[in-house]
């Protein structure tokens, strides 16, 4: 399973709870579309995805957003390619990007799923043929439900940390 989470917006932790944070102890990759905000919430992220791989490498794919500290942002690509079954998955945190900006990123990366963060409001949409994908916010939804998104087996799901499904999408 691949999981996709985002805006987390700490200071010192993961903040990473219930399903969430299963998800990301148990997946293949984690990948966070931005807003760590701190260093320190990327290692605490970063530690937490490698907490059950035997090498204790943390398989963590991530890209800069628009509230990074400068040092963390310096570390972050403003995008990044992902392969997972098959699929290509294209991510970027969205705040530089409109839809035709964020089909141009799809058709150069080909990809199948295109996921951003941004506005924490979790969903599933479709843009250009391609699966659209907004995880939301794990743990500052602001006026949404908290949410992050689990690839797996040709099919995307957005839960919230209590486990409840919010949407579910094939790519």
């Amino acid at each position: 399973m691949l999981a996709i989470l985002g805006d987390t917006h700490g200071t010192d932790g993961h903040r990473l709870e219930g399903r969430t944070r299963e998800a990301v102890r148990t997946a293949d990759r984690v990948c966070h579309l931005g807003d760590f905000t701190t260093e320190a919430v990327y290692e605490a992220l970063a530690a937490e995805s490698g907490a059950d791989t035997p090498d204790g490498t943390a398989p963590l794919t991530a890209v800069a957003g628009n509230n990074e500290s400068p040092a963390l942002s310096d570390r972050l690509p403003e995008t990044a390619t992902v392969e997972y079954e098959g699929a290509t998955i294209v991510l970027a945190h969205g705040h530089r990007r409109d839809d035709t900006g964020l089909g141009l990123l799809a058709r150069e990366a080909a990809a199948d799923v295109i996921a951003v963060g941004h506005s924490h409001r979790p969903g599933i949409d479709r843009l250009e043929g391609r699966l659209l994908l907004n995880p939301g916010s794990h743990a500052d939804p602001r006026r949404y439900r908290p949410g992050h998104a689990e690839l797996d087996d040709g099919t995307v799901t957005i839960y919230t940390p209590s486990g409840e499904r919010l949407a579910s999408a094939t790519y």
